[in-house]
């Protein structure tokens, strides 16, 4: 599933992250936003990202639990969902590519 947002962030090239253009407005992916947040939240808290692929374990992404409440936060705004919160018996995901997927399904 995708979902709209006006704006690429200025680090960010569109093609990067535009999938595809509807009535001028910007169509981006689930999995270019996650990406996106990882990077964006590693750069403003001054953390070492380790290299984003989805067999990358959490827990050694270089990000602490204060970075990933962030990118939770931030995906709930511009996606308007939070699986963590509608997910019944939802167990957090152990590798960025389980997260990805986890955002995907619930933005179905």
């Amino acid at each position: 599933m995708q979902y709209d947002r006006m704006s690429v962030p200025a680090d960010q090239t569109a093609s990067s992250r535009v999938t595809q253009s509807q009535q001028g407005r910007t169509v981006v992916s689930v999995r270019s936003e996650v990406l996106s947040q990882f990077q964006q939240v590693a750069k403003e808290q001054n953390k070492t990202l380790a290299p984003l692929a989805d067999d990358l374990v959490l827990l050694e992404s270089g990000l602490d639990s204060l970075c990933v409440a962030i990118i939770v936060t931030r995906l709930e705004d511009t996606m308007g969902v939070d699986p963590f919160s509608t997910a019944e018996d939802a167990e957090f995901p152990a590798t960025l590519g389980d997260f990805i997927r986890f955002y995907e399904n619930a933005a179905k």
